[in-house]
Parts: structure tokens; C-alpha cells; sequence
């Protein structure tokens, strides 16, 4: 799966998008040059999943469209192709046509080579864990959605009127897409990934990294004309791809964000070919229509406002170029009549000119109308939307404002939402300032070169920005910062070019311009690679074995739903999604598990009539956590999961009631609206730890002849959950570093070691069991034995600590000594800066004595109950 997620599925998507590319170069009269066909590949395939998902019926056939239209383009481009082998003249961005001397391919080594090494960069988390994943995970849970939506509109287009309403898959897929929501990205995703049948969650990362790489091919457009070549202009195109900001967002997957990013580069790339399409034919306009479409598609109307700053620049050229033809025909003209070449008759001014404006004017209007038919049939809608988008506030993932400063590209902390501490903010400043010295710089150079048309679409670029920030609320401000980013990087890679260039006309400066050049062109490479590691160092990694075997139950038990999913955990909305799954935290729970955002659900407070509609229910494995209710029996259990299924004719509960919950009253009322106490790990103890060798506390002894008298009026018996032995471990109190308490374990925040003594009842194979966020890698050993080495195990949310899967451990009877150790920290480790908190440590018997167990008592004989620890006591119809 992992060569699948991350190597053959961004070669098929490039194929693709070069394929696309080809039949766009071939429409539009073949004037774009190589280094553009992917990215307006996309633009074009963007803008054909939109029409496939529009039209209902063609939804399921998107994929297979998307591959017959990329086919098409190689039929059609096969000059283009005999171009890339050699076989036929060369269009370079620089020159005309040239014929390539043999070897000649070697000059395109540098523009084949940065989209790969972008694309690396990019997807580095994953690609040097060796292991299908995502980065900075539960970070921005929005992924969540966009796997959710993906399959939803490949699978069903954009009909919304069948939806179950009554689940949260349901709601989350009409509050979102159903209100006109951007999908254009989600489209190209589900279909391109659905192609090479890899599953979303894993293809997820891996085409935020591909959409980030196709930054490369404008990027390369813009530095060469900054008069930059070799491998000074690879240097600069990955910089202008990758800046920290920018590399930040792809790191949490901003899909809407990183999919229009490339396209607004390509806005930039056009401008400055303007020579090429805006004087020939109508069919020139082909691409720039496509990209202003897909952008549309991809991020909303809201896109408008980047499409209006090449619209300016290009109109002003435009309206100029017409001017000059006019008078200059005039000029003839007279000049033809002075000589008595012409009749005055004839004099009359030729309007070809104008003529040809306003069909290429006309085309391009037409292309961007069809490719983006459903944003503009529901533009109110859509106008909508992104008013609420630009207007929310609701922050986010984003606790403070981010910083202009970070527009620079350079910013030395693990995560772009922070600020750097201690040296590294001076150091931060540092670059920022040299970036910023250059960029002014550049943007004299860019005058001086009279690159007029590129100096104005930066200008007004940055307008954008400026006239969003502004207006624009925290979040949205955010997003305008990371789309500029690229823009101010190029700039300053222009100060770059200016000192180069100065140096060759200067020879008497060159001693001095050279190597000013070569030290700037390494500080804005060099800290745009540092902030970059930094943000690789402290990326989370998304589990990567539990959530394969979260899919596998959806396989295993489709249909069998409804499920009630105990987890906070929004991506089992997409792996769960046959299940007609609910869940604590969702933003549409069922009122029965409307509890705390961030904790899972609690069953020991959820009324018994209430379950009854959930025929699964899904939990975790984790032997010191209460069993479901005796209606449920267990039908799976794994590595992480189990699932309990409903008995079919199982009664209903009269009364269930915990040790935590002992204050609430008998009825299912009371139950409801009881308010809920701290989470319960360890044996349903509140805080955490658990209590002695066994699991769970006695229930108050008139608690249970409560209970009992409630067992004579119905008629029922009493059922109670007898816990697992369970050896507990102290964590805050064995011997450790100086490490710092979390919640109520060790924030194991640099390396060290962790040695514990315990001891166990009988000689057998026991469970050890952690509970914790754990990132980088901890290694596990029992006297002195080496057990495990842990890593990548984490749940996505601070509050609720991941139960990691039992590590089986054969002991003799009496003490042991555990050893729990974390390593030095590598920057070449993915992940190895990411969180490592360690909550509770505990031990089990393998098998059945690890489990709960139930247990019949009659209403005479309450009192056998009294001061037992139990998980609850339920009240149950014979």
C-alpha cells in the first residue's frame, strides 16, 4: 500500500495531468511550454471531474473519464512528446523554436528534476516513515471531510437529496457540499485516486504533495524570466514552492488552499507569456480560462480575486495593443493615400483588432462558464459561502494571528502556528530582514527590466493580500498570507538576479556583486530549508496499522449499522462510512452522545432505551476501560478495536449505573441528564491511575439496594461487570528525568530513561499495555529484555490519551523492572520532535482473565454486591 499511496499514484496523476496538458497545448494552438502542461492538466481535469459530479449519472464514470481525456492528450500531443525525446524542434520559454542537438535533453534536466525533488519535500513525513500516513495529524481534522466528500461525489455526484439526515455522515456531506462548498479539489482527488483503487485516507497526503509540486513548472516560468538559469533557477523555483508558510499548510493537508496555489502562479506564468496567446487567435485563451475555472472550483469564488489581478494586467495590455494597431494602421493608411496608393473610400480604420479582442475575450469566457458550470448555476450559493468562509470567527487551528513576517518565508519553529523562541527568533528576524532587503530589490529589477506585465501582477497580488488582511478575519487571513508567500519569495529571489546581473555588466563589481549574490541566493534557499526541516522534525504521523484495521471493519460489518463509534475520531466518518456511523464530538452527534468535545463517549451515561438504536458498537481495546452494556456481546476484536454487537431480543435495561455515575439516579431519565464526571480509564476510575491490582470500585451498598428494590418491581435481576485483574504501574512516581507532568503522566520532552518496578500475582504471558501520545520512537523492555520500540501512536487529540496495542510478556511470579526509554531526537527521523506524552502503564493476564466478566444475581441477593469492584451493576427484565 505504501509504494501504491505515495509512488505509483502521483506517477498516475502526473500522467494525468500531463496527458491533459497535451490536449489543452493542442486546443489552444500549441504555445505553452512544457514546464506549464501539468499544471494546466490539472486545471483542465479540475474542471472536467466538476461537469462528471454535476451531471449525476456520469459521477461513477469520472475516473475513467479523467483517463480517456488524459489518453486523448498523448494521442493528439504527439509532437509535444517527440519534443521531450529530442526527435522535433524545442520550444523553450526564452526562445522560438530550436532544433535539440543531440544530448540536448540534458538542458531540461533541471525542469524535470524540481517537481520531483518538490514532490519529495513535500510528502517527506510519509516517505521517510516508510509507512502509508499523513502529517501533522489531528492538526486540522478538515481531511476528515474532504475523504468523506471525495468518495461521496464520485460515487454519487452532486445529489444531495438522498442523504440521511439522521446520522452525521449524513450532515456533515449537506452542511458542507450541499451549501455550494468548493469541491473542485475533492473531485480531482476522488477521481484520480479512485483510478488506482488506493484508499483515500492514504492517497490524501500524497496529492496535497503533488498539487504543492505543480508549483514547480510556473514557478520555473517566472524565475527564468527573472534571467535566472541552471541550478540557480532550480534553487530558486523550490524555494518559491516550498517557503516555511507554505510548507506548513501542506503539511496539514489545506487541500483547498494548496490546490489553488499552483494555479495562481499559473495566472503569473501566463501574464508574462501574454506575447504568445494575446495577440494570436481566439484559442489562446483556452488556458488562462481553464485556470481562472479551476481555481473557482477548487477554492470558491473568492479565487475571483486572484483572476482579477491577471485580468487587469492583461486588459490594460490588451486595450494598448489594439490602441497602437489602430494608429498605427492609420498611419499607413495615410501615408498610402498621400501617394495615391489607396481611394479615400478605403481610408476607413481596419477593426480586425478589435475584432479578435473580443472573440479571444469572448472564448475565455465561454471555457471558464462550462468548466465551472456548477459554481455559476449556484452562484448565489456560492457567493454565499464564501462570505461565511471570509467572515467566520472561528479561528480554527489558529489560537493568534499568524505574523506578516511569515509571508517571508523563512520561520524556525516545528510548527507555523507558534512563534520561534530564544535565538531562533532573532535568527527568524535575521532572515526575514535579508528576504525582505532583496525583495525591494528585486522589485526595482523588475522595473529596471521593464518586465512591466510581471511587476504589475506582483503588485496587484500583493493589493490582494493587503485588501484581505484588512477585511479578512484570522482565519482567512492566514490563508491569504500563505497564497502570497510565494509571490514575495519570488521577489526576493529577484534581488538575487539584479546582484547577477550587475556583476556581469559591472566587471569591476564582480568580486564583490558575485559573491553577495551567492551568499544571498544561500540565505533564502538556507532558511527556507531550515524553517522547512523544523516542520518535518515536529510533524505527527496518523496511525497507521490502527486505522487499517478501523477500514476493515467497515468491510467486515457493512450495512450492519447503525454503529455508535466511542472514539472522538471525525476520520471514522470516512472509514466508517457504511456503517451509518455516530460519535461523540461529531459536529452532528445523536443527542444520546452529545458529551464534551474531545473526550470519547462516555456508555455509562448513556440511557440503555437511548442504545438501543445502535445494533454495533465500536470502542477501543482497552481492558481498563468499562465494557459495553450485557445487551451487547463481542463479536471482533483486534489489535485496537472490538465490536460488540447488540443480541437480538435483548431487553432493554431498567436501570444502569457505575461507580462514577453512582450518584445519579436509577431511572434512564436521570441517567440522560446526569452531568458527566472525569474520563474514566483504568477500571472506570475518575483521574486516571488505577486503583489496587483489579480494576474498577465498589458501588455504594444503599446504592445497590436501590437497585434491588427497582429489580422487585419489574421483576428483574441484577447483571454485573466484574473487571480484569489489572497490575497497575505508577508512572509520575517511578525514578525519571526531569520530565514535566501532562495531564497525569510525563511529557517526555527530551531523552531519558523510565525504570519502574512491579510485580505480578502468577508465572504467564501478560499484556503490557501504554497509554499516551507517542510520536517518536520509545523503546520497551522488561529486565533488561528488549520488548518493543513504539512509535507513530497517537489519537489526534491532547485530552484523550491513545491506548496503544498490548505488548505480550511472558513473566515468572513476583517483581520485574520496566524500562521505558526515549532516544536523542533526529532531524533526519520524521516525527522524531513530535509529541511523546506517557499517561498510565498497566498490565494484564492474556486471555480471558484480561477481560471483564458478567455475572447474575438476584434481587434477594444484593448484598452480595456490596463492596465489590465492579465496572456497573445493570437492572435487567428476566
Amino acid at each position: 500500500m505504501f509504494v501504491l499511496a505515495t509512488l505509483l499514484y502521483p506517477c498516475v496523476l502526473a500522467l494525468l495531468c500531463i496527458g491533459a496538458g497535451l490536449l489543452v497545448d493542442r486546443a489552444s494552438g500549441s504555445f505553452l511550454p512544457g514546464v506549464l502542461l501539468p499544471v494546466l492538466g490539472a486545471a483542465a481535469l479540475i474542471g472536467l471531474s466538476q461537469l462528471t459530479t454535476y451531471a449525476v449519472f456520469a459521477a461513477p464514470a469520472t475516473p475513467y473519464l479523467l483517463a480517456l481525456f488524459a489518453l486523448a492528450g498523448f494521442a493528439l500531443g504527439r509532437r509535444r512528446l517527440a519534443v521531450a525525446f529530442g526527435r522535433a524542434p524545442v520550444e523553450t520559454v526564452e526562445q522560438g523554436p530550436t532544433r535539440t542537438p543531440a544530448g540536448g535533453r540534458r538542458r531540461f534536466g533541471w525542469q524535470l528534476a524540481v517537481p520531483v525533488l518538490a514532490y519529495v519535500a513535500a510528502l517527506a513525513p510519509v516517505l521517510f516513515a516508510g509507512r502509508p500516513s499523513f502529517s501533522s495529524y489531528g492538526v486540522l481534522t478538515d481531511s476528515a471531510f474532504h475523504m468523506l466528500g471525495a468518495d461521496f461525489l464520485i460515487h454519487h455526484g452532486q445529489d444531495y437529496a438522498h442523504l440521511d439526515l439522521r446520522n452525521s455522515p449524513g450532515q456533515y456531506l449537506n452542511d458542507y457540499y450541499n451549501t455550494y462548498y468548493p469541491s473542485g479539489a475533492d473531485t480531482l482527488f476522488g477521481g484520480s485516486a479512485s483510478l488506482v483503487r488506493v484508499p483515500l485516507i492514504w492517497a490524501f497526503q500524497p496529492f496535497n504533495a503533488f498539487m504543492l509540486a505543480l508549483c514547480s513548472g510556473p514557478a520555473w516560468v517566472l524565475v527564468r524570466r527573472l534571467g535566472l538559469d541552471g541550478w540557480l533557477a532550480a534553487l530558486a523555483t523550490l524555494t518559491v514552492t516550498l517557503p516555511a508558510l507554505v510548507y506548513g499548510y501542506e503539511l496539514i493537508a489545506s487541500v483547498k488552499e494548496i490546490s489553488s496555489l499552483p494555479l495562481i502562479l499559473a495566472l503569473g506564468a501566463l501574464v508574462v507569456l501574454h506575447p504568445r496567446w494575446l495577440r494570436g487567435t481566439p484559442r489562446g485563451a483556452i488556458p488562462f480560462a481553464l485556470v481562472a475555472a479551476a481555481g473557482v472550483s477548487a477554492l470558491g469564488v473568492a479565487f475571483g480575486a486572484w483572476v482579477l489581478t491577471a485580468v487587469v494586467v492583461l486588459a490594460a495590455i490588451l486595450i494598448r495593443e489594439v490602441a497602437r494597431g489602430d494608429v498605427a494602421e492609420r498611419d499607413a493608411a495615410g501615408g498610402d493615400r498621400a501617394r495615391g496608393a489607396i481611394a479615400p473610400s478605403e481610408t476607413a480604420p481596419d477593426r480586425s483588432r478589435t475584432r479578435d479582442a473580443l472573440l479571444l475575450v469572448a472564448t475565455g469566457l465561454l471555457v471558464a462558464f462550462v468548466a465551472a458550470l456548477g459554481t455559476w448555476l449556484e452562484l448565489s450559493g456560492s457567493l454565499q459561502i464564501a462570505r461565511n468562509i471570509a467572515s467566520t470567527s472561528n479561528p480554527g487551528n489558529l489560537q493568534n494571528p499568524l505574523r506578516a513576517v511569515q509571508i517571508l518565508g523563512t520561520w524556525l519553529v516545528a510548527s507555523y502556528k507558534h512563534v520561534p523562541a530564544g535565538s531562533d527568533l532573532t535568527v527568524s528576524y535575521a532572515l526575514a530582514l535579508i528576504a525582505l532587503a532583496a525583495a525591494v530589490l528585486g522589485a526595482a529589477y523588475v522595473v529596471y527590466r521593464r518586465e512591466y506585465a510581471l511587476a504589475a501582477w506582483i503588485a496587484l497580488t500583493l493589493a490582494v493580500w493587503l485588501g484581505l488582511s484588512a477585511y479578512g478575519t484570522t482565519w482567512a487571513d492566514g490563508k491569504a498570507l500563505m497564497l502570497t508567500s510565494p509571490v514575495v519569495v519570488l521577489l526576493a529571489w529577484a534581488g538575487v538576479a539584479a546582484l547577477r546581473d550587475r556583476a556581469r555588466a559591472r566587471p569591476a563589481f564582480r568580486p564583490l556583486l558575485a559573491p553577495a549574490a551567492l551568499l544571498l541566493a544561500l540565505a533564502l534557499a538556507g532558511g527556507v530549508a531550515a524553517s522547512d526541516a523544523l516542520q518535518y522534525h515536529g510533524s505527527n504521523l496518523a496511525p497507521t496499522a490502527r486505522y487499517e484495521e478501523l477500514a476493515s471493519l467497515n468491510a467486515r460489518f457493512a450495512g450492519k449499522g447503525p454503529a455508535l463509534f466511542t472514539d472522538y475520531d471525525e476520520y471514522s466518518l470516512y472509514l466508517l462510512r457504511d456503517l451509518d456511523v455516530g460519535g461523540p464530538g461529531f459536529m452532528y452527534p445523536p443527542p444520546a452522545i452529545a458529551q464534551t468535545e474531545g473526550q470519547p463517549a462516555n456508555l455509562d451515561l448513556i440511557p440503555p432505551a437511548a442504545l438501543r438504536s445502535y445494533p454495533l458498537i465500536v470502542t477501543r481495546r482497552d481492558p481498563a476501560a468499562p465494557r459495553p452494556p450485557s445487551a451487547y456481546r463481542l463479536l471482533f476484536q483486534g489489535a485496537y478495536y472490538e465490536v460488540w454487537g447488540r443480541r437480538p431480543g435483548a431487553p432493554v435495561a431498567v436501570a444502569h449505573v457505575a461507580p462514577a455515575s453512582a450518584t445519579a439516579t436509577a431511572t434512564a431519565t436521570a441517567t440522560a441528564t446526569a452531568g458527566r464526571p472525569a474520563k474514566q480509564t483504568s477500571g472506570g476510575q475518575a483521574g486516571g491511575q488505577v486503583d489496587g491490582s483489579v480494576g474498577g470500585r465498589p458501588i455504594p451498598c444503599s446504592r445497590v439496594a436501590g437497585l434491588a428494590r427497582l429489580a422487585m418491581i419489574h421483576g428483574a435481576r441484577l447483571l454485573s461487570a466484574r473487571p480484569p485483574r489489572i497490575v497497575p504501574i505508577d508512572v509520575p512516581r517511578a525514578p525519571h528525568p526531569a520530565w514535566a507532568e501532562s495531564r497525569d503522566g510525563l511529557l517526555m520532552s527530551r531523552p531519558g530513561r523510565l525504570a519502574a518496578t512491579f510485580a505480578v500475582p502468577h508465572a504467564g504471558v501478560w499484556d503490557l499495555w501504554l497509554q499516551g501520545e507517542i510520536m517518536p520512537a520509545v523503546e520497551v523492555s522488561v529486565d533488561g529484555r528488549p520488548l518493543a520500540s513504539i512509535s507513530g501512536q497517537l489519537t489526534g487529540v491532547a485530552t484523550d490519551p491513545d491506548t496503544i496495542a498490548p505488548v505480550p510478556v511472558r513473566l515468572t511470579a513476583g517483581p520485574h523492572r520496566l524500562t521505558i526509554a526515549r532516544g536523542s531526537s533526529s532531524l533526519l527521523a520524521p516525527g522524531s520532535g513530535g509529541s511523546a506524552i506517557l499517561d498510565s502503564i498497566f498490565l494484564t493476564p492474556v486471555g480471558a482473565g484480561g477481560r471483564a466478566t458478567l455475572h447474575v444475581t438476584s434481587a434477594a441477593g444484593w448484598r452480595s454486591l456490596c463492596g465489590q469492584r465492579l465496572e456497573w451493576i445493570e437492572v435487567v427484565p428476566s
